[in-house]
């Protein structure tokens, strides 16, 4: 453009020259103005037409079913999603953005290359090992470190890809970004997992010593979807017939080989009944153990998304942590009141408000344009927040009933430098003999409460941080009431009303109350049985309203401690009947604001099924009992034992 003035320029320069040009000096200079504005325009138009011809999304050519090798000679099932001009991929090499999958490539390959092949990536889907269209035996994750390495590694080498490889993708698609980066692939730049599906042998499947029913679920029901024996209708039917009597094997734990829906998929039957046998956080599960281990994970960029009520919150918060501590590559936390999987603003019969609802891509995008295309100038300028971590605080609502009949409890986000807050001041709330629940120590010399715990009618869950599917259990944000609902407890009445269920809450609060970050229950407790469980649950008591006149119940976390597990995740240790012992409760991770007139409520028992594995209480070897015995179970908290919860508190700002 500034060729084109000049010319015009030099044209009015020498046309001034002329007797004629100077009797008409202004209506030349009238004209000249025209001329230039006129190919000003032109020449702008020009350049906008090249930029936009630029920024055009790229079509996308799909390769299907490349069948990529692996060191063993497997080869696995690659969908490759190519931008392209029509029919034709363009030439060139971008950067790649990789997912591998045990449910299958199709649908995830095409909503993600729908958005970030038009934006200049190719993307990747890949069925693991022995699921979809790959080959070979499925292992639960334990093949997915060396397979994740090889296939990123073969990207690499393709005439398409730049040499640059990110990875994203929810639960196992997530865990297998972890996986992949504890083998430290060169090509491998940055991972965003979420809610990623690791350290089974510290909360993830073995949660203080139970067993997260939800896995016996998942491969039940997945076998059927995508194993090698699915290929085959009549086997895949069968598979399917058998897992819909799930709730007849789950009432007659423990599974036996050769008796279980899994037995015409043996190694299916074989691993989870290995996974139900091993409670110990041993070299079993090495594989999966990320935190324990982070000294192996790549140090790589990596941005972690997790929701309060997703059952690897835990894992997710602690997995982040161990990562920035030991990690000089940025690492960032998003943490919203989601369940497993999803970034909507309700679930269960609660409402979170608007801002609860977060579409993804956007932060996905950012980052990756960030790491994979080095657009560093840009990236505080696209991604959705300044600083590592953000963080949803739950609470905020007023609790009205929404018009699809839900509680409204609303919530806002926090942006913070680290996780857990540096300002949150750990603050003991004491069980008392009264049933309060107060920060300050019980004075009583002796003061408990003794309870029956039958294996036979165990404290059913309604909601908390669990993935039930609908048919298992609730997820998420749920009331503590029983109903039709769910099948473990279908009567219309709260969970506190069992003789099981030792309740202590606070006097209506007088101010509110916000907490952020790790959750524990310290217990004194004694049993008539060598072996038991306790389990502790925090709520949010809402008082009674016009909307909600019997109040609302609002679950927030809980957490569950095998006794025989209590001094070692490692070793297991009877207990004496009668002797009083220490138990130490990891709750879920939570961020809430307990609001003025609302109580504190910490709930005890010793059981929450089916989202544990209810323990018999004879001292069996785990995964291998046929008897169960009542338990007398009895939790002090006088003087000399003041069981107490440590909450998070968020100084109040004046």
């Amino acid at each position: 453009m500034e060729t084109i003035m000049r010319v015009m320029l030099l044209a009015t320069m020498n046309r001034r020259d002329c007797p004629i040009q100077k009797e008409n000096e202004h209506a030349q200079k009238r004209n000249t103005l025209k001329w230039v504005v006129w190919l000003s325009a032109f020449a702008l138009f020009g350049l906008f037409r090249q930029a936009q011809a630029a920024d055009v999304p790229y079509d996308v050519k799909i390769v299907k079913n490349v069948m990529v090798p692996m060191r063993d000679g497997v080869k696995l099932a690659t969908d490759i999603y190519l931008p392209a001009k029509g029919d034709e991929v363009v030439g060139g090499r971008f950067p790649v953005v990789l997912f591998r999958t045990p449910y299958g490539k199709s649908g995830m390959g095409v909503s993600t290359s729908k958005y970030f092949v038009r934006l200049g990536y190719v993307v990747i889907g890949q069925d693991t090992r022995g699921r979809g269209g790959s080959e070979g035996t499925w292992h639960w994750m334990s093949d997915d470190r060396e397979d994740g390495y090889d296939a990123i590694e073969w990207i690499a080498e393709q005439p398409w890809s730049n040499g640059k490889i990110g990875m994203l993708g929810c639960s196992y698609v997530g865990a297998t970004q972890h996986l992949a980066a504890m083998t430290r692939p060169p090509h491998l730049t940055t991972i965003i997992p979420s809610n990623p599906s690791i350290n089974h042998g510290i909360g993830a499947t073995i949660y203080g010593g139970a067993f997260r029913l939800r896995v016996w679920k998942w491969v039940i029901g997945n076998v059927a979807k995508g194993s090698r024996q699915a290929r085959d209708p009549n086997l895949k039917k069968a598979l399917e017939e058998q897992a819909a009597q799930w709730r007849y094997y789950l009432l007659n734990l423990p599974l036996r080989r050769g008796m279980t829906p899994l037995r015409i998929a043996p190694e299916y039957e074989n691993m989870l009944i290995e996974m139900m046998e091993h409670r110990r956080n041993d070299e079993y599960w090495r594989f999966s153990n990320i935190i324990e281990y982070v000294d192996e994970h790549k140090d790589l960029p990596t941005l972690m998304v997790g929701g309060w009520y997703d059952l690897f919150s835990s894992s997710t918060t602690e997995t982040y942590m161990a990562l920035k501590k030991s990690k000089q590559s940025p690492v960032h936390l998003i943490m919203g009141p989601w369940r497993h999987c999803g970034n909507k603003q309700s679930h269960g019969q609660v409402d979170f408000g608007p801002d609860a609802a977060v579409g993804m891509m956007t932060y996905q995008r950012a980052w990756f344009d960030r790491w994979l295309k080095d657009s560093a100038g840009d990236f505080d300028s696209k991604i959705p927040y300044r600083t590592p971590v953000r963080l949803f605080v739950m609470g905020s609502g007023d609790g009205h009933k929404t018009e699809d009949g839900k509680l409204f409890h609303g919530g806002y986000w926090r942006d913070e430098p680290d996780y857990p807050l540096p300002q949150a001041q750990p603050t003991k709330y004491y069980l008392q003999k009264s049933g309060d629940l107060s920060t300050a120590p019980p004075e009583q010399e002796t003061a408990s409460t003794t309870f029956e715990f039958d294996p036979e009618n165990p404290v059913p869950t309604v909601g908390g941080c669990v993935v039930g599917s609908g048919t298992l259990m609730q997820e998420g944000a749920w009331n503590q009431w029983g109903g039709n609902h769910t099948w473990s407890w279908p009567v219309p009445l709260p969970l506190s009303a069992r003789n099981d269920v030792v309740v202590f809450m606070t006097p209506p609060l007088e101010q509110d109350v916000e907490i952020v970050g790790p959750i524990r229950v310290k217990l004194w407790a004694s049993s008539s049985a060598v072996d038991t469980d306790f389990t502790a649950k925090l709520i949010d008591v809402y008082p009674s309203s016009a909307d909600f006149p019997a109040g609302f119940d609002l679950i927030m976390g809980d957490g569950i401690i095998r006794a025989r597990y209590r001094d070692s995740d490692q070793e297991e240790t009877l207990m004496t009947p009668g002797e009083t012992y220490e138990f130490n409760i990891k709750l879920d991770p939570c961020s809430n604001r307990f609001k003025k007139g609302h109580r504190i409520r910490v709930d005890l028992s010793s059981s929450n099924f089916p989202r544990f594995d209810v323990n018999p209480n004879t001292g069996e070897p785990p995964a291998d009992s046929r008897r169960k015995v009542t338990a007398t179970n009895t939790i002090y908290h006088d003087r000399l034992h003041p069981s107490h919860i440590i909450l998070p508190v968020i100084p109040s700002v004046k």
